[in-house]
């Protein structure tokens, strides 16, 4: 039985809230930045398309024309380059992600945490609001500086995650890192206050305000971030770590002790190829990427977090467009209502990740979360125009979509990341954390231009249809895992049986 959540926080010290707090506020302040992108879109969309085509965009200033800035033809046309930015920041942030993994398990982490939050809010700053102001609009200026965006906030994620790892042992990872994970939930919400707040100024000023507090956060992050206990001459016993700590394996099942050696020498067969077990004189040495991809449970929960991120972050950068055409609500109403589904995202998050430490096992709380995912986008694509009755079902379905999404991003990537098949190697978090994520974001980049490309051509319903296809998916990529995590609960429980 894991031990109890009060028992586990009972081994904390100041050093360990400082390093949560200061992990999770990099991270809230880069997703606050990033939903400044999707909350604008529409009026985005009205400054570069036509007058006559967009009654409703607010007024210019005097000798501006249409034609200045004008850069589509339509509103349709804009939309599919709004997808396909998108796109290009997600395939740019996934290749970051493989990236930087690797160097920030060579590089001190928070090095490469504060360069990449204050160098994207420097391009934040110029390609939001430099660009309004001295009245340049250019395509190519715009994918440049949004796949150097991709590239620059791909540094933060892998590094929070490993310092968090550092510092926090797997005995209650689930709810600790599933309180932690809701970063981004909370990081969505502050973007939307703040868009919806200054987004009657202009839509410059929502990326001028959001890239200001974020450069900011980075500087306070650089100066005030401990890594590892090793800099405070913590012992990693005090930690919750054992002297060199793997985890059991953990994103597999819990095995009984007459099948520990074969399971073992399993384990030895298939990583003996990929060259994944340190020797005892490497166990402090970062292992290679290749490596890292070939660690049990690496690929399927990458391949399942494609599916997943793909709908999740279809949700994060599409929803207030959505709202907003599909109702005909104003665009800081759409803003504002769009926040609950990050509110039952942090919910959700949190309250299977206890589950999981609970039970001691991660894919059938992630099973069935998301098959109650399916169930919760059908009601949501029929959800009426109502905004108190929106609001419930998106909190819902941001429950089982956005926690399980969380799950897999930070607790399961730290398990995955502090296995028995490393023998101990402390250098692998970042690694691990970057393919699990950066794999993530190769499908949800997929999928942002897939979804303006079919709501275009088919319409929303059919968009619904897609993300429900896809969470499907997700469950297909972690049967394995699944089946053999129940197998392993049932003979949990015919020896607990045969005990009594």
């Amino acid at each position: 039985m894991p031990p109890s959540c009060c028992g586990y926080l009972s081994q904390f010290t100041h050093h360990h809230l400082v390093v949560f707090l200061l992990t999770f506020f990099s991270y809230v302040l880069l997703h606050a930045s990033r939903k400044t992108f999707s909350n604008v879109k529409v009026s985005i969309s009205a400054q570069w398309t036509p007058s006559v085509q967009n009654d409703s965009a607010p007024p210019f200033s005097p000798g501006e024309t249409w034609q200045d800035n004008r850069l589509f033809a339509d509103e349709e046309e804009a939309t599919l380059f709004l997808g396909a930015l998108d796109s290009i920041f997600l395939f740019s942030y996934a290749v970051g992600l493989y990236l930087s993994g690797v160097i920030g398990d060579r590089v001190n982490l928070r090095y490469v945490l504060c360069f990449g939050l204050c160098g994207s809010a420097v391009v934040e700053f110029l390609f939001g609001t430099l660009t309004e102001w001295l009245h340049i609009y250019n395509i190519y200026l715009y994918c440049g500086l949004w796949v150097l965006n991709g590239l620059l906030q791909s540094a933060v994620w892998p590094c929070v995650v490993a310092v968090m790892g550092n510092w926090f042992g797997k005995a209650g990872r689930g709810f600790v890192f599933g309180l932690w994970s809701a970063c981004a939930s909370v990081g969505n919400i502050l973007g939307a206050f703040l868009a919806s707040s200054v987004l009657k100024y202009g839509y410059e000023y929502a990326f001028l305000v959001t890239s200001v507090v974020q450069f900011a956060g980075g500087v306070v992050v650089f100066f005030g971030l401990l890594t590892s206990p090793k800099e405070v001459g913590l012992r990693e016993s005090e930690t919750g770590l054992g002297p060199v700590e793997t985890d059991s394996d953990s994103h597999r099942p819990l095995m009984s002790d007459e099948e520990e050696e074969e399971e073992e020498e399993e384990v030895e067969v298939h990583a003996k190829p990929c060259q994944s077990v340190q020797q005892p004189d490497e166990s402090q040495r970062a292992i290679s990427f290749f490596q890292a991809f070939c660690l049990p449970g690496v690929l399927p929960y990458s391949l399942a977090y494609a599916c997943l991120k793909l709908v999740n972050y279809s949700f994060f950068f599409w929803l207030p467009f959505y709202l907003s055409n599909n109702y005909g609500w104003k665009e800081a109403e759409a803003d504002r209502l769009s926040v609950w589904y990050d509110v039952g995202g942090i919910i959700g998050g949190t309250v299977q990740g206890l589950i999981s430490d609970f039970m001691g096992k991660r894919a059938p709380v992630l099973a069935f979360s998301l098959a109650m995912a399916m169930g919760a986008l059908v009601g949501y694509s029929r959800s009426p125009n109502d905004q108190v009755i929106n609001a419930v079902i998106l909190a819902a379905t941001g429950f089982f979509i956005g926690g399980p999404s969380n799950m897999i991003s930070s607790a399961i990537s730290a398990d995955l990341g502090r296995q028995d098949a490393l023998r101990g190697s402390q250098e692998a978090l970042a690694t691990v954390t970057g393919i699990v994520d950066g794999t993530g974001s190769i499908g949800a980049a997929a999928g942002q231009y897939l979804v303006s490309l079919i709501e275009s051509k088919l319409g929303w319903m059919s968009v619904f249809y897609f993300f429900i296809a896809m969470t499907g998916g997700s469950i297909l990529f972690i049967t394995p895992l699944l089946w053999r995590e129940l197998q392993a609960m049932w003979r949990d429980r015919r020896a607990l049986r045969r005990q009594l």
